[in-house]
């Protein structure tokens, strides 16, 4: 089973959608709202996202060793093996 972590923003609408994907097809991740953690935490989170994929937009999904960026199903599914990610 891949490890799933998702930097959000509890306010994204893109985030929550990337969100509903995984639970919608009973993936277990691990979802961290960037904006509800304390600043020394944000500030871990933000030196992570820059040093794995350059830039710090969300949602912010790391699938074992893969960066994907933005909301992007038909990548998350590639990424799992899940076919082409229609939705």
């Amino acid at each position: 089973m891949a490890k799933i972590v998702m930097y959000t923003l509890s306010t994204c609408p893109w985030c929550k959608k990337a969100k509903t994907f995984f639970e919608e097809n009973d993936i277990t991740f691990e979802s961290i709202d960037y904006d509800l953690e304390d600043k020394e935490s944000q500030k871990e989170i933000i030196t992570k996202m820059k040093e794995l994929g350059g830039t710090t937009a969300t949602p912010f999904v790391i699938i074992d060793d893969i960066v994907i960026v933005g909301y992007r199903p038909k990548e998350y599914a590639k990424a799992l093996n899940l076919g082409d990610g229609s939705e």
